[in-house]
């Protein structure tokens, strides 16, 4: 799969973001698209031909993997940097949509179609709230699906049609568990700034508001 898509729209996004969503940019496309990509991708690669279990019996195998992960981690991974980016595409498709309407108008409507001010910051906060809920469910997904953040060396299953408990290995658990780690911490710095991007922008144009309501009183 090519990741360049996601790659040009973070690069589209960075030029209407405040300077903490650009670290959160930054974050996304260094620390997790090019760690994804480069390293981790290559980590999960064979993890179903790598796991193994004690015991020949036809099918044993396939249903003891698909229990203990019925959903690989790190196509799991991969949903998550899509959904988590993908709200981003609302800014940019509002900021094209003030540029056709001023081409159409043919007339300047705005003091700039990138600022972020009345319906333009409603759209920015509702992405930054879609991106930080889906941060979130993808955290407690993993949580749910995997029995907390950990990868175990050794997992016993006594599934039909295996002929009694036996014991199956993970490929490369320590490999595996620290870059899971480092997945729930790099969500965790986003989740933080998305959260301190909303509350700034929220802060900002509250005493805007208040700012303009009190010199209208004063006049």
């Amino acid at each position: 799969m090519s990741w360049g898509f996601l790659r040009d729209l973070l690069s589209g996004v960075n030029k209407y973001s405040t300077g903490i969503g650009r670290i959160w940019i930054a974050i996304v496309f260094i620390f997790r698209l090019l760690v994804y990509v480069v390293a981790a991708e290559n980590v999960w690669k064979y993890e179903h031909d790598e796991f193994e279990c004690n015991t020949k019996q036809p099918g044993c195998e396939n249903v003891c993997f698909d229990h203990f992960f019925p959903v690989s981690q790190i196509r799991l991974w991969a949903l998550q940097l899509i959904l988590v980016s993908t709200p981003s595409l609302l800014v940019v498709f509002h900021v094209a949509y003030r540029e056709n309407r001023e081409k159409r108008h043919n007339q300047k409507l705005y003091r700039s179609a990138g600022q972020i001010d009345g319906g333009l910051l409603c759209t920015y906060l509702i992405s930054l709230i879609l991106k930080t809920g889906f941060e979130i469910v993808f955290l407690v997904l993993f949580y749910k699906l995997y029995n907390g953040f950990k990868v175990p060396r050794l997992v016993k299953c006594d599934m039909s049609p295996c002929p009694n408990a036996v014991d199956c290995y993970i490929s490369k658990p320590t490999e595996k568990m620290i870059f899971l780690y480092f997945l729930v911490a790099t969500s965790g710095v986003c989740i933080v700034l998305n959260v301190s991007e909303l509350s700034y922008l929220i802060f900002k144009y509250s005493i805007k508001c208040y700012t303009k309501t009190f010199s209208k009183k004063q006049q």
